[in-house]
């Protein structure tokens, strides 16, 4: 049988236009068809117009006359490159001796103190006898379980043996504050956050090509320095109080906070209140060790005579503190791709904090000074023992309770 005539350039159009949405095995048999409409000679014309291997179209015309098709395969059997793991057996196990975690700790380890990526995995292979490109060590990673994976905060360090006990304990006592109306509340200092036209993490929405222009350099503004956010989150009501101090983190400043909060929400949120629970870390400002804190507790329950009842959560379990997640997290989203430029921006990025449980957040700027380095002796934490503050049976360290000072334990007004 003759080959008819062929439009060649009108072959290749039609095939090249349905090539896009074809798979290798369906182009093959495509082109197979083709050649086989067209008879002796077919192989050549059709690979010449599509410019494919004559040996890919007779393969095309073979896999037609398979009495039994290929299920599931797109290549025939045995056909492609072999693997890289089935041409070098060694590889697998070589690049898995780099990059199993135990080899951190192994001194001799070539890539010890080096970042473990494709590359450099590659070039170590390379260099052993493994000839292999970075883009198949990736696939082989995947292939067996490895993935790109950043670090996650999981380690508390050593656990206090009371930890779970003190859980325990905290959640008894707000359950019985709450039971009979009074207040509890979460405590703590947000890291502190430079004032001025610097960069801050996170993405916002800006027109494509226009992102806010900020300060190459981190340098403190000495006009308008750094600020200090102190929060009060009211567990039961969902809401928050944030006291933004531009001067020292100290025990003075952490009450005063406290103070602000009552003053200006706390009193008429609680009409009837006579007892307030504060949950707070073990560490900073409000410490279970700073003398200044418990002196100017004791202070502040005489003012509002409240009996102030602290409990600190155990130490290195600060991001268990409910105000960290409810609402330093809610304020840090608010902040996400937004510099501080001003104090204004601060405050009113503050109180625009809302989350769908329904927070509220109310905030002031607090430009008071507060001195560093005060010192409680011994004798005034005797006396403060003796007449106001009374520690728990169970870890008085943690647990204690300042009571309003009466007129008999009151020290006398200097004249």
């Amino acid at each position: 049988m003759s080959l008819p005539e062929v439009d060649v350039d009108l072959l290749a159009g039609r095939l090249l236009l349905i090539r896009p949405h074809l798979d290798e095995r369906a182009w093959r048999l495509l082109l197979g068809a083709e050649a086989k409409v067209l008879g002796r000679g077919g192989i050549k014309v059709v690979a010449a117009a599509v410019r494919a291997h004559p040996d890919t179209v007779a393969q095309g015309v073979r896999e037609l006359d398979y009495p039994d098709g290929i299920p599931g395969r797109i290549r025939r059997p045995g056909a492609g490159r072999p693997a890289a793991g089935a041409a070098d057996p060694g590889l697998w196990e070589a690049l898995d001796a780099l990059v199993d975690p135990v080899t951190r700790g192994d001194p001799m380890s070539p890539l010890r103190w080096t970042t473990k990526s494709t590359a450099k995995l590659a070039g170590e292979l390379v260099a052993t006898g493994h000839p292999v490109s970075p883009s198949t060590v990736g696939k082989l990673l995947k292939a067996n379980g490895y993935s790109l994976q950043a670090n996650t905060k999981t380690i508390e360090g050593k656990q206090h043996v009371d930890r779970d006990a003190q859980f325990g304990y905290l959640n008894d006592q707000a359950t019985a504050f709450g039971v009979t109306g009074n207040p509890v509340i979460s405590v703590d200092t947000k890291k502190k956050e430079l004032i001025g036209n610097f960069a801050a993490g996170g993405r916002e929405w800006e027109p494509k090509g226009e992102p806010t222009k900020t300060n190459v350099h981190d340098f403190v503004d000495k006009e308008l320095g750094k600020v200090a956010p102190y929060g009060v989150y009211d567990i039961a009501a969902n809401a928050g109080w944030v006291n933004v101090g531009t001067d020292a983190d100290t025990g003075q400043f952490a009450v005063e906070s406290i103070r602000r909060w009552w003053n200006t929400i706390g009193a008429d949120t609680y009409p009837t209140a006579t007892r307030l629970l504060i949950t707070a870390d073990s560490g900073g400002s409000n410490g279970s060790r700073l003398r200044l804190w418990k002196t100017e507790l004791a202070g502040l329950a005489t003012e509002t005579g409240l009996a102030i009842t602290v409990c600190h959560l155990p130490p290195g379990t600060s991001k268990w503190n409910k105000i960290e997640h409810r609402l330093f997290s809610a304020i840090s989203r608010s902040w996400q791709a937004r510099p501080l430029t001003s104090h204004e921006v601060v405050i009113e990025t503050i109180r625009a904090t809302t989350t769908k449980t329904g927070l509220t957040v109310r905030a002031e700027l607090d430009l008071g000074t507060y001195q560093k380095g005060i010192r409680i002796s011994d004798q005034e934490m005797k006396d403060l023992e003796t007449t106001q503050l009374h520690r728990h049976e169970f870890h008085g360290d943690w647990n204690y309770t300042m009571h309003p000072a009466t007129a008999a334990t009151r020290p006398s007004t200097p004249t």
